[in-house]
């Protein structure tokens, strides 16, 4: 496959997968004003507590499995409610904070296009890991989300925002 029409293709990709999250009910990531207000290092912040709070969920939920009391049960459901909608949270971070204000597209052929490329992969890559961490209550899913998210978190430092 040629390298145009790969990247074309992962583009696509992208962007079927952006507008897929975006239609999700709930979005807190930003406004799409264009207001210039920006604190990308808080939304960083903002993605790995609520990857704590995954983690916390599945821990619980491994604990509560099992247990057929009425207590046990509705906990259970609570922390998979939680787990969910905080991996929702970060998809739509990354959708319409990150990829739709902050990811800048570049022309073909250019350093900058690669460097677009590479973070469209890096941001699709933390979607991709939070929707993993909806699908199972495992641990490693938990810790490959956040290192996704530390993936990106390099380009977004404290001293970026404004």
């Amino acid at each position: 496959m040629r390298r145009s029409t790969l990247l074309t293709a992962i583009a696509t990709g992208l962007a079927t997968s952006i507008l897929l999250t975006i239609g999700q009910p709930g979005a807190f990531a930003h406004c799409e004003v264009p207001c210039g207000i920006y604190d990308d290092h808080a939304r960083i912040d903002q993605m790995l507590q609520d990857t704590t709070t995954i983690g916390k969920a599945v821990a619980q939920i491994l604990e509560l499995t099992g247990k057929t009391d009425a207590q046990s049960l509705n906990q259970l459901t609570r922390w998979i409610n939680t787990k969910e909608s905080h991996a929702t949270r970060i998809q739509n971070t990354i959708a319409q904070y990150f990829l739709t204000q902050r990811v800048k597209p570049a022309r073909q052929a250019t350093q900058a296009f690669n460097d677009y490329i590479m973070r469209l992969v890096q941001h699709h890559a933390v979607m991709v890991a939070a929707m993993k961490t909806k699908q199972t209550v495992d641990p490693q899913r938990v810790a490959g989300l956040r290192e996704a998210i530390e993936a990106i978190a390099v380009y977004y430092s404290a001293s970026h925002s404004h």
